[in-house]
């Protein structure tokens, strides 16, 4: 591996002239980054199937699922942010490829426990294993991106690696599903994201992204908390995840798919494992249709009237039996997600000096990829409180009530316009 960079560095400025959505795919280090991102976030979706499918069979209680997001939260409560201060120090490249090494040996262990229905003390360990490697992973990957593409074909890229993460997603839980449904069991699944995490580490290495900004401060505190300064200075970023990851804590409805599918909607793995694809396939068609229509004129207001239409989907879920609308509520969940997850990351990375980039790319793996789980664990002990279709359905009521909380607080999210009129640090 190394910092430099060929004579096609993508640090050349791009000829201002129309090009097509794909155009992006020119650059050989985004195609690696692209193509070899799809076998980890598959795999990492097939897990989450897996996981949550086989906790539930072993307790039948929503409480076990809860326990399970705790489990993947916590090391990126504790870890992301000095794991953002290396990815500001050190090569990022190198610490996605040590991270997705580990996350795979961490991955081959699972798939060994589950083999052997070895005690769920050990399941939950080796899930937290991988969430060690992946919080180390998380901050790095966020940010090389721009260590790989000219830095006016941000906006572009982040369209195209939301698409890149949602086909993983549409792909992953049906995959799982029709993998459990015909093995009778989980671990195959945890074997082939091992497998896929191996390939992505193979497409890292080959990679010779463009030297990055490294920080020059000393590695104490001050340096590992600076990104949250950054971001709680910065109004526009500290509102929109500020936004998302509430949305996100009470809105979420994915923790509540095993209990839908085995108690409520009676589908099974393979009905689980479409119920966990619906969003992704949501998101695939709102990110093409964003990559193929002209840049957003009014951000703020699609970002708010998209956590708008994200509660209002998660509230027809709560309440739907129906698989068919249980189906189509989740897709249009997913697209509306999917508008918000382009408008944050286009802000974190184009309002962001590379230097920190690592830092500020942690505080929002803190923020929003905790309340993912931290959300999964308010789901599962909301549903053994009050049962899971008035906890899915009061999260879409709390999501809709926070973006009019927003929309009147913070006039700048309304006031956001074009992405790429941002400018670029």
């Amino acid at each position: 591996m190394s910092d430099s960079n060929s004579s096609s560095s993508p640090v050349a400025p791009s000829p201002q002239t129309p090009r097509s959505a794909t155009s992006i795919f020119r650059f050989p280090d985004y195609r690696r980054y692209w193509f070899g991102g799809i076998f980890a976030s598959a795999g990492a979706q097939m897990t989450n199937v897996a996981a949550g499918y086989e906790v539930y069979e072993r307790t039948n209680q929503p409480w076990s699922l809860g326990v399970l997001g705790l489990v993947i939260a916590l090391p990126v409560i504790f870890l992301a942010l000095p794991a953002g201060t290396l990815a500001d120090r050190l090569p990022r490249q190198k610490i996605v490829v040590i991270g997705e090494f580990l996350a795979a040996l961490a991955l081959a262990l699972l798939a060994l426990v589950s083999y052997l229905h070895a005690p769920l003390i050990a399941f939950y360990a080796c899930i937290f294993l991988a969430s060690v490697a992946n919080a180390f992973v998380g901050p790095a990957l966020g940010a090389i991106v721009t260590n790989i593409v000219p830095r006016d074909e941000i906006p572009p890229a982040i369209k195209l690696g939301s698409i890149r993460g949602q086909i993983a997603s549409t792909l992953g839980p049906v995959l799982g599903g029709v993998i459990i449904h015909k093995a009778g069991a989980a671990f195959p699944v945890f074997a082939l994201d091992c497998l896929g995490r191996f390939l992505f580490t193979f497409f890292l290495w080959q990679m010779r992204p463009a030297p990055q900004e490294k920080s020059g401060e000393k590695m104490d505190w001050s340096s590992v908390v600076a990104g949250w300064h950054f971001v709680k200075s910065n109004p526009l970023i500290l509102s929109t995840i500020s936004l998302d990851m509430v949305a996100v804590l009470f809105g979420g409805a994915t923790a509540m798919l095993p209990v839908y599918a085995k108690d409520i909607l009676n589908v099974g793995p393979e009905g689980l494992g479409w119920l966990r694809a619906a969003p992704a396939v949501g998101a695939i068609s709102m990110g093409l249709f964003l990559a193929h229509r002209p840049p957003l004129q009014r951000a703020g207001r699609a970002l708010l009237f998209a956590v708008a239409g994200f509660g209002f989907a998660t509230i027809v879920f709560g309440v739907s039996r129906n698989f068919t609308i249980s189906l189509c509520a989740l897709a249009v969940l997913g697209a509306f997600d999917n508008v918000s997850v382009v408008v944050r990351h286009t802000l974190l990375n184009l309002l962001t000096p590379d230097s920190m980039r690592g830092r500020v790319n942690a505080v929002n793996s803190v923020f929003i990829g905790t309340s993912n789980e931290i959300g999964e664990l308010e789901s599962g002990l909301a549903a053994q409180a009050v049962g899971p279709v008035l906890a899915v359905a009061g999260g879409g009521v709390i999501t809709i009530l926070l973006v009019a909380f927003v929309a009147v607080n913070w006039p700048a999210v309304r006031r956001l316009g074009r992405l790429e009129d941002l400018p670029q640090l």
